[in-house]
């Protein structure tokens, strides 16, 4: 809706205004007996704010209103929305982190930080062209929200990068782990298929990488760096896979998909 300009409502409300007015002058003329007196005077100023009053909420205060709160909403979700993927932005995954680290340390449960890079992207980009590159993105996006949990967060932390965060995963930290390589490979399997572009069939794959959050404190950054550090060993390792961060403080060695990938050497954090 779009947002009315001054002029508009002050002329809506003058049109308004002179409409109510020439139908209480007619009122009036039912009452000539009480023309020119005091009792005329509040009358025309009761039935004055009587008929104007609905008037001004539909045709002007409501609209005014409608459209102010939809332009707020809007530079809301532009400044937490990537504009090409129409994701999260880095600003909106950092926040919703500390809130699922914070849930995790309250509930005493096991979330996920999934960090997902494109393989294979900058040949994309190179061949086809930035359209294509971009096509290739938004495609992606979509792929990863229809292959998660409709309460996961998908973002995008730029150029061809990409986050999950998921939570709530049941049993203990071994079993989630193993939750998470398996969303991981869901992942992986729908970046896999080929995208069509311009009669083009585009292929890129997508390296993983997962950083448990264990009930602990532990900052965002902190967070998605270490699971950047698995995706990292992830394209080390042959890329298409995922790799499970070691340094959770549990000791655990880390989990990949596929099987028999080596562990991410341990960060040295407890």
């Amino acid at each position: 809706m779009r947002l009315l300009s001054a002029k508009s409502v002050l002329a809506r409300i003058a049109l308004i205004i002179a409409c109510a007015e020439a139908l209480v002058m007619v009122l009036l003329q039912f009452n000539p007996h009480i023309a020119g007196s005091y009792q005329a005077a509040v009358l025309d100023a009761l039935l004055l704010a009587v008929l104007s009053t609905p008037p001004l909420y539909y045709w002007v205060i409501r609209p005014f209103v409608q459209a102010r709160d939809e332009a707020l909403e809007q530079v809301t979700r532009l400044a937490h929305t990537d504009p090409l993927t129409l994701l999260a932005n880095r600003r909106l995954i950092s926040r919703y982190l500390a809130i699922l680290i914070a849930g995790s340390v309250r509930h005493g449960t096991v979330g996920a930080v999934l960090v997902v890079d494109l393989d294979g992207f900058k040949a994309v980009n190179d061949q086809h062209g930035h359209d294509a590159g971009d096509a290739t993105l938004v495609e992606v996006a979509r792929r990863l929200r229809e292959a998660v949990r409709a309460e996961d967060l998908v973002g995008r932390l730029g150029g061809d990068e990409f986050v999950v965060l998921a939570h709530r995963f049941d049993g203990p930290g071994s079993e989630a782990g193993e939750r998470a390589l398996r969303i991981a490979e869901k992942l992986i399997r729908a970046v896999d298929a080929p995208i069509p572009f311009n009669g083009l069939a585009l292929r890129v794959g997508a390296s993983v990488g997962i950083r448990l959050l264990p009930p602990e404190h532990l900052e965002p950054h902190v967070a998605i760096a270490e699971a950047d550090q698995a995706m990292y060993r992830a394209k080390a390792l042959g890329r298409g896979r995922a790799v499970v961060f070691a340094g959770d403080g549990r000791g655990e060695g880390a989990r990949c998909f596929p099987a028999g990938a080596v562990p991410v050497a341990d960060s040295g954090r407890g």
